[in-house]
């Protein structure tokens, strides 16, 4: 038995999905299918020059947290930060894809009333209201369509936030990642830190992964308190069996752990917006570091040997879920971004360019490996302490 995969299926979670991507990879894959999104035909005004995406994902259990620091003090103010988690997941997946202008979003709230009040929905509302604001000043011509608010509380103990955007863009406009070749460079956007458009520091934790995150690091307090936030089904051994409280330190940071696990998901769609304005003929492809984490690439291009042998430094946050889990290397490479949650793939005669605009809002960014060529499908290899981390799909 494989301990750590078995962790995440006794909490009913696949870190690599396979059931998910057995039934979606046999789907027709729109126009572009090597795309990081699959990308229509315009069906909504049938212009043949122009195509159409539409894209869902949500906060996950991301909005538990938040409710466990609600509960601890009555602040409903947290889940601004899950609304605006919501909205990065679907954004920066389709700007991965060049759509970054004209984008309609439409949220999903379901909630067991009992548990999640009408203080608790104005902040997920206005949360999302001011982000799509704060991205509109940054470049990001987005809009809200509204949404859906259910009370189900047969579904959830708690509340779920969902969103889906759909956009409509010129095809000449697509970045098609079945464009990433041998001989590119990779140049890694970091994500922790604070962007020049983020009001607050940021732990670089994203919304993946964070069912074990947050089992893990946090104590049997929470079990005991608030038990309508596990599935008490699961045995009790993999659930919340870290040693943290929320209020507690995190090592080697100013943050609390509670801080740097509800750390609001990081967009990086105004510095891929200014790069896809001036330069987007020079990007062959990018891929969001979500579901999969530095392993995502695998799933583009053909023959590629991703070698990642440059990487960011480990955010403390990573280090701690670590510790506390003893999950190893590869696994959390895997699971967690570890440092950078955008890559962008160019010739190595642009990346400086990439790196600039990237610094100039705030975010470091580097090179970080390079693509070469495969003789066996794609495969991965991640250096990381004196070793070599290798993937493929079928690993």
């Amino acid at each position: 038995m494989n301990i750590e995969k078995d962790r995440y299926s006794m909490r009913g979670v696949s870190s690599s999905k396979e059931e998910v991507h057995a039934v979606v990879d046999g789907l027709e894959k729109g126009l572009f299918p090597g795309a990081f999104c699959k990308i229509n035909p315009d069906f909504l005004t049938g212009d043949p020059n122009k195509c159409c995406v539409i894209h869902s994902d949500g906060s996950g259990t991301k909005s538990t947290l938040a409710y466990l620091h609600y509960k601890e003090t009555g602040d409903p103010s947290a889940f601004r930060k899950t609304a605006q988690d919501s909205v990065v997941m679907n954004i920066d997946d389709i700007i991965c894809i060049g759509a970054s202008e004209n984008i309609l979003l439409s949220s999903t709230i379901n909630r067991n009333a009992r548990n999640i009040p009408g203080e608790v929905l104005a902040e997920l509302i206005s949360g999302t209201e001011s982000f799509l604001d704060d991205l509109r000043k940054n470049g990001i011509s987005i809009f809200s369509g509204g949404g859906e608010t259910a009370d189900v509380g047969d579904l959830t103990q708690t509340v779920t936030v969902d969103s889906c955007a759909v956009a409509v863009f010129d095809k000449e406009k697509v970045v098609d990642n079945d464009k990433i070749e041998a001989g590119l460079a990779i140049v890694g956007l970091e994500s922790s830190g604070k962007a020049t458009y983020e009001h607050f520091y940021n732990s670089g934790i994203g919304s993946n992964g964070l069912t074990s995150a947050r089992h893990d690091l946090l104590s049997k307090y929470y079990l005991n308190n608030y038990p309508e936030t596990a599935d008490t089904n699961t045995d009790p051994q993999y659930l919340y069996c870290g040693p943290y409280l929320l209020t507690d330190p995190l090592p080697e940071s100013d943050m609390t752990i509670g801080e740097a696990i509800m750390s609001p998901t990081r967009s990086y769609a105004p510095v891929i917006q200014k790069l896809l304005k001036n330069h987007r003929n020079k990007i062959y492809g990018m891929v969001h570091c979500s579901g999969g984490g530095q392993s995502k690439c695998l799933r583009f291009g053909k023959n590629i040997h991703f070698i990642k042998d440059a990487l960011m430094p480990i955010p403390p946050i990573f280090k701690a879920i670590q510790k506390a889990s003893k999950t190893s290397d590869e696994e959390m490479f895997r699971v967690y971004n570890m440092g950078h949650r955008l890559e962008l793939y160019c010739k190595e005669d642009f990346a400086q360019t990439v790196i600039e605009c990237s610094e100039s809002f705030g975010i470091n960014a580097k090179v970080i490996g390079r693509t070469e060529k495969s003789n066996g499908g794609n495969r991965l290899s991640i250096h990381h302490n004196d070793s070599v981390l290798t993937y493929s799909l079928n690993t």
